[in-house]
């Protein structure tokens, strides 16, 4: 299997979002593929990254990266949010899903963006260098239950960010229903 990750593209749209309902369920995955197309749509949400896995021209992963701001700031940071990363169930545990982290955190590098947060499973994510993001002073945009605070988490990517800046996150506007931030 030749694994390519690559920008997805607007003819992607469909074979995402069957990815996502396959990854996640038909109710939480139709739910995800509507905040997606919400998101592409967003101007709040620019700029984006939107990348899918792919092998044999077919895509069974996807990963999703939106603009957000850090309110108040002494300082413009710039920062992405991680949401959401997909892979089908058929590729999981194949590493295909940290193919698609790594590549999306070296192509946010290269467009100057210094922090990246994403709300997820602390023990997937902090193999790829997040860590808690709420006790570092970097709260989410809508509360995040005590017993899943350690699920908020943060990446400076340009070193020595994590500790210079403080506030609440502000996502795109797709993305700040509370439904999405329980944890």
């Amino acid at each position: 299997m030749t694994l390519q990750v690559r920008q997805a593209f607007e003819l992607d749209q469909q074979a995402i979002s069957d990815v996502v309902i396959a990854a996640f369920g038909k109710e939480e995955g139709q739910e995800i593929v509507e905040l997606i197309t919400n998101l592409l749509k967003d101007p709040t949400a620019q700029p984006l990254l939107s990348l899918v896995a792919t092998t044999n021209d077919a895509v069974i992963g996807h990963i999703l990266f939106t603009n957000v701001q850090i309110k108040p700031s002494q300082q413009t940071v710039a920062a992405a949010i991680l949401a959401p990363l997909a892979v089908h169930p058929d590729h999981q545990n194949q590493g295909i899903g940290s193919q698609l982290i790594k590549a999306g955190l070296q192509q946010l590098q290269l467009t100057g963006v210094e922090l990246v947060f994403v709300l997820g499973y602390p023990s997937y994510y902090s193999r790829h260098g997040f860590s808690a993001a709420g006790i570092k002073g970097l709260s989410a945009p809508h509360p995040i239950p005590p017993e899943h605070a350690d699920a908020w988490m943060v990446q400076a990517i340009r070193p020595g960010m994590v500790g210079q800046v403080s506030g609440q996150v502000i996502c795109a506007d797709a993305l700040n229903a509370p439904k999405y931030w329980r944890g």
